[in-house]
């Protein structure tokens, strides 16, 4: 399995994976998210992305404003960005938004370990579904993604699962 919580694997992936490489390494992303033990995850670790899909990296925070300040310093001057703070399955989050080389890019932090998120658990689910089913499976789900179904649903709708945001997470 892959060690998603590096990024070394995307060097040799398809396009956009190449590209997310890329641009984590050029604005060192990940050197200056170390302390918050920032992940990729989200649609393009595990090749299910379309065009629009963004770069999703989650952080772990301790300190809100530790985070605040190094986010409002993660970026080269001039960048547009956006952050905001919002309750996400009541856990206080903290999410900047902003475009990169022309890639969308939010990185997300809560109080929570990045490997216990739900985005990271959702993600690790869904890779080892892809495996298991296969090529067909995996083209299917991104139809569903390029027809406005969010990916949770799209698997939800494959495994016919009740709740497709809680049954991963039990997968």
């Amino acid at each position: 399995m892959i060690d998603f919580t590096k990024i070394d694997y995307l060097k040799e992936g398809n396009e956009r994976q190449k590209k997310a490489y890329e641009i984590i390494s050029k604005y060192q992303i990940f050197k200056k998210l170390q302390s918050f033990s920032p992940i990729l995850a989200g649609t393009i670790p595990i090749g299910i992305d379309i065009p629009g899909s963004d770069l999703d990296i989650i952080c772990e925070i301790e300190k809100e404003e530790d985070f605040v300040y190094t986010l409002h310093n993660l970026l080269p001057e001039n960048t547009n960005f956006t952050t905001e703070k919002e309750i996400i399955g009541n856990e206080d989050c903290i999410i900047l938004n902003t475009v990169l080389d022309e890639l969308p890019v939010e990185v997300f932090g809560q109080k929570i370990p990045s490997t216990k998120q739900n985005a990271y658990r959702h993600m690790i689910a869904e890779y080892k579904i892809l495996k298991k089913e296969g090529e067909e499976f995996k083209q299917k789900i991104i139809e569903f993604k390029k027809n406005g179904i969010k990916t949770e649903l799209a698997f939800g709708i494959l495994l016919q699962l009740e709740n497709p945001y809680e049954d991963l997470l039990k997968m």
